[in-house]
C-alpha cells in the first residue's frame, strides 16, 4: 500500500516541478538571449538560432515528463482496488 502512496505522489508532484523548472529556464534563455540581441544586433541570427535550439531541448525533456507522467498514471489502482486492498487487510496490519 505504501508503494501506491508513493506512486500517487511522484505522479502528483513530479509533472509540475519538471514544468516550474522548465519555464524557469525557458525564461531565462529568453532573457538572455534577447539581452545579446540588443548588444550585439549584427549577432542576432546566430543568437536567435541558439535560443531556438536551446529551448526546443528544455521543451523535449518537458515532453517526456509528461510521458512519464501518464505513463505512472496508468500504473495507480483504481478507487475500487484501494477498497479491496484495504477492506482485505485484517486490523492491526497497518499501512
Amino acid at each position: 500500500m505504501i508503494y501506491y502512496a508513493v506512486l500517487a505522489f511522484a505522479v502528483g508532484l513530479g509533472l509540475p516541478i519538471a514544468v516550474l523548472a522548465a519555464s524557469t529556464g525557458q525564461g531565462r534563455a529568453t532573457a538572455a538571449a534577447v539581452e545579446g540581441m540588443a548588444r550585439q544586433p549584427e549577432a542576432a541570427a546566430r543568437i536567435q538560432l541558439a535560443m531556438l535550439i536551446g529551448l526546443a531541448l528544455i521543451e523535449s525533456l518537458v515532453i517526456y515528463a509528461l510521458l512519464i507522467f501518464f505513463l505512472l498514471l496508468g500504473e495507480l489502482p483504481t478507487f475500487e482496488q484501494v477498497l479491496q486492498i484495504t477492506t482485505s487487510q485484517g486490523p492491526g496490519t497497518g499501512m
